[in-house]
């Protein structure tokens, strides 16, 4: 490796000798001194871009170097999957020092988590949920097996911050540092976020000890100038079946990583692939463990196949090396987008691809918009969830569980200047009131009501962030295949009994035993269908903006099919009465006006509070107002304190909403569907417009 590489002399002999690699890429080189500082760090690079090598080789070095002894270091990750991929991984960088590494999650058997509870490790793979469970457990130690934590990795730092899990982290971890006495260095490792600075201060909150907190280190992966540019394409083919058909005869020999926006869309594609004789393997959440594990495992080892996956191959699972990468649609994001990209031209020689196979007009119009961002270096910044406060009751509870009662005046000292915790007093006085906690001369306990909300499974519900959809096991045989939505069970008395699709095959019904919530099938050879519980799709503001200025004549610069030239120019003649140049659209047909914003949903949500309420629907792309004779006071309207309506009975989709008063509850949903920034900007284009009256409109 050379001299000066700041990594310990057994890690870089491993490194050439038992690697093979001449060198560290160019983000690991650059890693070494920011995480052997000791300081907080974000690095961020593409999937399969090395950044686990890039955090554990230093913290390894420290580790040796510094004689750290006992659970030293943590990794967390969103997904036990990862952690299963990982864990062999990391293990052989371990044993290269002689240090130990354990695995837990809620798949680890109860014989393991006692070895670990034992012989504790050098360093844990786990999720921050059973980092949780284990802080509550009785079983478990705190003070001895976590007394000499010293760092901690978090992977996928972007997909936690972006969620409540991000918050219900910090708070675990903030928890942890008062239990080991010191601040633990942070390490987050991030695909391409547009705001690293800002969500690595994010990443801070909380630190033990604050007033001397550490310094935030962001290291990102050099673009090489000599990189050759990504191949991006654009196709229309109009329907599933034809975008089967496509992927068949396309890059036949080579191996394809197919990204799907749905689970139903990759069942779908997967049957139809296999129709056509593609060898073919499915990843997504509602699989069971081992068919992902199976298939992911089989798609690694193969050539000339396919393995069609929703966002669960968008993180860091590794499944070798890539020749292609192919979007049915298109994703969400542009970072989502990067991620995807990201997973291939890792091989000297190769370049990094990706084919759009958009089925509709819509998506189409919705992968040329993202195209045209990507184009202009813009990635989404991300934003953690406003308004955390069913979080901050979850807190507080756990603490009880964990702690068995607490000074009613000193739970401020267990998360130091968390933002998560700054209402908490309010939120402690409902949990006080309702008897979720209760008070025994100044000291805090688990009350009866949270016993009776929250006791079942010894309080596991209270330790996860998130709620899972509601499935039922799918089992043929002996063999559990996946889960499915109750939403794709024929209607009961319908005499109907539709194929279901399920890892790329047509099974038939033969029972529904819902005291098990279980479904027992068997396979049959012609295709059937699928459905998941969905809600409808928020697009942003940058998102929804660009598929405007493709409207107006703005094209991506990427090479389109001639089915892709053909479909751009029929969309943009059909959607022409949709958009101008420099102003904004309204349109009337019969009592509604149609606002074409071109903002987003929860800008156009924020509008319509913004204008009393009126009646009629939001989309991504228009309002349809009933009851509103002048638009033209909406460049009048402060949209500071503007909340968007949320039904009363939505209050039920949030976790741990029923330690909140109904009223907070409504708030935190409303203030997550708030996009106030988009709705001002659409406020300063409606000033621009001499009058949006409604007498002023144009029949359509």
């Amino acid at each position: 490796m050379g001299e000066g590489a700041g990594l310990d002399g057994a890690i870089d002999y491993h490194i050439v000798n038992s690697l093979g690699w001449g060198s560290l890429r160019p983000l690991q080189a650059a890693a070494v001194p920011a995480v052997r500082s000791g300081d907080d760090c974000i690095l961020i690079a593409p999937t399969a871009g090395g950044k686990t090598e890039a955090a554990v080789f230093p913290l390894l070095s420290s580790m040796v170097q510094g004689e750290w002894r006992g659970l030293t270091i943590l990794y967390v990750t969103p997904l036990r999957a990862l952690l299963n991929n990982l864990y062999p991984r990391i293990t052989a960088y371990g044993e290269w020092l002689g240090r130990t590494v354990g695995l837990w999650h809620g798949d680890v058997g109860d014989t393991e988590r006692k070895r670990l509870l034992a012989e504790p490790p050098d360093i844990l793979l786990t999720t921050p949920e059973s980092l949780e469970a284990m802080l509550v457990s009785r079983r478990v130690d705190h003070d001895r097996f976590f007394s000499n934590v010293r760092a901690i990795v978090i992977d996928e730092l972007h997909s936690f911050a972006g969620s409540d899990r991000g918050w219900h982290l910090l708070g675990v971890l903030a928890r942890l540092e008062r239990i080991a006495g010191r601040s633990i260095q942070r390490v987050g490792l991030s695909a391409t976020v547009g705001n690293p600075q800002e969500i690595g201060r994010w990443l801070q909150e909380g630190e033990f000890e604050a007033t001397s907190a550490r310094e935030l280190r962001v290291v990102s992966e050099p673009v090489a100038a000599s990189a050759p540019e990504p191949e991006v394409m654009l196709d229309f083919v109009g329907s599933v079946a034809n975008a089967a058909r496509v992927i068949a005869k396309l890059h036949r020999g080579e191996k394809r990583l197919v990204f799907c926006e749905s689970r139903r869309v990759s069942e779908q594609i997967a049957f139809e692939l296999r129709e056509l004789g593609v060898e073919t393997f499915v990843s997504h959440s509602s699989l069971s463990a081992e068919e992902r594990r199976r298939s992911e495992q089989a798609f690694a080892e193969a050539q000339n196949t396919v393995i069609v996956a929703t966002s669960t191959l968008e993180l860091g699972i590794d499944i070798g090396d890539l020749d292609r990468v192919i979007q049915i649609d298109a994703p969400r994001t542009v970072a989502s987008f990067l991620q995807r990209l990201g997973r291939t031209g890792r091989r000297p020689g190769t370049t990094r691809n990706t084919l759009f196979l958009a089925t509709n007009s819509d998506a189409f119009l919705e992968a040329a918009g993202l195209l045209l961002l990507w184009k202009r270096g813009f990635v989404e910044p991300i934003t953690p969830p406003p308004h955390p406060l069913h979080l901050t009751a979850q807190q507080l509870l756990a603490l009880a569980l964990q702690e068995g009662a607490y000074g009613a005046s000193a739970w401020r000292e267990w998360w130091g200047d968390l933002a998560l915790m700054d209402d908490a007093e309010e939120v402690l006085d409902y949990l006080r009131h309702k008897e979720f906690l209760v008070d025994d001369g100044g000291l805090l306990m688990i009350g009866p009501a949270a016993e009776k909300t929250f006791g079942r499974r010894h309080f596991m519900d209270l330790l996860s962030s998130f709620d899972a959809e509601k499935e039922l096991r799918v089992v043929a045989g002996n063999k559990e295949i996946g889960f499915i939505s109750p939403l794709a069970l024929p209607r009961q008395g319908s005499g109907e009994n539709k194929p279901i699709l399920m890892n790329g095959r047509a099974w038939r019904i033969e029972n529904v035993n819902w005291e098990r919530f279980e479904v027992v099938v068997s396979p049959v050879p012609h295709k059937g269908d699928v459905r998941w519980h969905s809600g409808a799709i928020a697009m942003s503001f940058e998102l929804m903006r660009a598929q405007r200025d493709v409207l107006l004549g703005e094209t991506p610069d990427v090479p389109m099919s001639r089915r892709a030239v053909e479909r751009l120019d029929l969309v943009r003649e059909v959607r022409a009465d949709q958009v101008a140049p420099d102003r904004l659209v309204v349109t009337r047909s019969g009592h509604d006006l149609h606002f074409w914003t071109w903002a987003g949903l929860k800008a156009n949500q924020t509008i319509r509070a913004g204008l009393d309420g009126p009646g009629g629907e939001s989309y991504n792309d228009v309002m349809v107002l009933r009851g509103v004779g002048d638009l033209g006071r909406l460049s009048d309207v402060e949209f500071e304190n503007v909340l968007p309506h949320v039904p009363p009975d939505m209050v039920d989709t949030l976790k741990f909403s029923a330690a909140l008063p109904e009223r907070t509850a409504v708030r935190t949903l409303s203030e997550r569907f708030a996009d106030r920034e988009g709705a001002d900007l659409v406020a300063v284009d409606a000033r621009q417009v001499p009058s949006l009256r409604l007498d002023g409109v144009e029949s359509t």
